[in-house]
């Protein structure tokens, strides 16, 4: 089969490697779209995967075209959108409930062979069933989809508060998404990309700029969420948050990236600053609110590329343009 491989650091290449076998409680996905995100780009950086060369791919969904002897629940035919996450259910934290911290983590397209490929294995229980009515190569938003269902997991948020979200990419705008379902009285987006800014005023954020100094809202946001990455962004936001707020680091940073913190002013003004990793038990549940219409792929998939493309996709998503690609083997 043709797959994508990250070879070294800074090398990717499409190449043709050994069809997957599937385990006795895996199943064989004939990949129908593989989303690409910042965290291809960390592993591309050598970041994140353990060992290279690697499949990436983390971001999938298809159909079932083999299953392990054990598998029940679904068959040949079935199409499905796959969890990557691979916790080892043993640790600490997996025993706690938080396998999305495990010792051992692990994912499919990030440690083991993902979906940047024509066919990918992934453990039964990871697979969720599509409706009849879904694409199945609009399919592959449900995953980072699941990651925003978790972001707003892990905020707690309460009804009528003003939001800011840096980053207007494919995960700012689905936390705009979220946001304005959440009873959020205010979201707004702050992006220097303008084209991708301009979407998210098509769909509905309250206001949007370049930069927070252009609107006004001295006290700060209840909300601040970084969907970037970025230091400079980070550090600013930390800045932006209002007495009794959050601030959430949703983007992931690169590991050197470095941000100052002002102790005296969390602790005199209660600022909660929080973390969201990746996807806990999210994934059904934006498997359902996809299916729900919560997101319309039109808006978010901008680019669809054939595997053999997919060293110029990764160019064109580290370049900024577009939303969402995905490459279709």
């Amino acid at each position: 089969m043709r797959a994508a491989i990250v070879e070294a650091p800074g090398k990717v290449s499409v190449t043709t490697v050994p069809d997957p076998t599937p385990g006795p409680r895996d199943v064989v996905v004939s990949v129908a779209s593989c989303g690409l995100c910042g965290t291809d780009l960390h592993i591309l950086q050598g970041e994140f995967a353990p060992t290279l060369p690697i499949v990436p791919g983390h971001e999938f969904a298809g159909e079932i075209v083999g299953v392990g002897r054990d598998v029940t629940e679904l068959a040949v035919g079935d199409r499905v959108a796959v969890d990557p996450s691979l916790h080892c259910h043993e640790c600490r934290y997996c025993r706690v409930g938080r396998g999305n911290l495990c010792e051992r983590w692990a994912a499919i397209g990030v440690t083991v062979a993902g979906g940047a490929a024509e066919y990918a294995v992934a453990p039964v229980a990871n697979c969720v069933k599509l409706p009849e009515h879904i694409d199945v190569k609009d399919a592959a938003l449900i995953e980072p989809l699941s990651c925003a269902v978790r972001g707003y997991d892990v905020l707690n948020s309460t009804l009528g508060a003003e939001v800011l979200i840096y980053g207007s990419g494919t995960m700012g705008l689905m936390m705009l998404e979220l946001a304005k379902r959440t009873g959020a009285a205010g979201v707004d987006v702050l992006d220097v990309n303008p084209d991708r800014l301009a979407t998210a005023a098509l769909l509905g954020c309250s206001r949007s700029a370049a930069a927070a100094d252009e609107l006004d809202r001295p006290g700060g946001w209840d909300v601040v969420i970084d969907a970037t990455g970025n230091a400079a962004a980070i550090q600013d936001g930390l800045g932006r948050v209002a007495k009794g707020g959050t601030f959430l680091q949703f983007g992931v940073a690169d590991y050197a990236a470095r941000a100052v913190i002002e102790p005296y002013r969390i602790y005199n003004q209660e600022i909660t600053i929080t973390g969201s990793m990746a996807v806990l038990h999210s994934y059904e549940r934006a498997a359902a609110l996809f299916a729900a219409g919560v997101l319309d792929p039109a808006v978010f998939i901008s680019d669809r590329l054939p595997l053999d493309a997919y060293p110029q996709a990764i160019d064109r998503f580290k370049a900024g343009i577009g939303r969402k690609i995905v490459v279709q083997p």
